[in-house]
């Protein structure tokens, strides 16, 4: 039997790979769908259309990750961050954006918290498992994984809203 050749891949350090497996987690696509799969192409007209059955419009979905996001994420690196009234502060007062630009907006604001979020855990000297200063005990690592959780959930969501408009490519 020949020998087994040596892995050339270098030994990763555990916090190393776990900063990786986060953003990995954050960013979708394993597992889970992510946010640029879920909302590419939504239709305009369909952003504000209720299916049957389900209990939120795409604007609706949209706006909640955003702001869900937003906070944790505040939250996360600013002791004064201030969340909004819990829950009517998470989603938007109409089922659909007052025009396409605030969708846009949106989806960029976002794309923008997901990047700090990701750069944040990211950071060698940012400790994943000392609680904060402020709140009740919770850590990054903590907030991320909520982060990663809470937009699969709602991620979910925005497909079977789609599959439902048969909006969804794999209708």
């Amino acid at each position: 039997m020949p020998a087994r050749k040596k892995s050339s891949a270098k030994k990763v350090a555990p916090e190393q790979s776990l900063r990786k497996h986060l953003v990995e987690l954050l960013q979708g696509g394993n597992a889970h769908v992510g946010f640029s799969d879920a909302i590419a192409d939504f239709p305009a007209d369909k952003r504000g259309a209720f299916a049957q059955g389900l209990a939120h419009t795409g604007w609706q979905l949209l706006e909640h990750l955003r702001i869900a996001q937003w906070d944790i994420v505040e939250f996360s690196r600013n002791p004064k961050h201030t969340s909004p009234e819990f829950p009517e502060g998470y989603w938007p007062k109409t089922p659909l954006p007052p025009d396409d630009s605030a969708w846009d907006r949106s989806v960029k604001s976002f794309q923008r918290d997901l990047k700090e979020m990701i750069a944040l855990i990211s950071l060698p000297r940012a400790d994943l498992y000392a609680p904060f200063p402020w709140g009740d005990g919770q850590t990054l690592l903590r907030e991320a994984l909520l982060l990663a959780d809470h937009n699969a959930y709602h991620l979910a969501q925005l497909v079977d809203l789609r599959r439902a408009l048969k909006i969804w490519p794999q209708s």
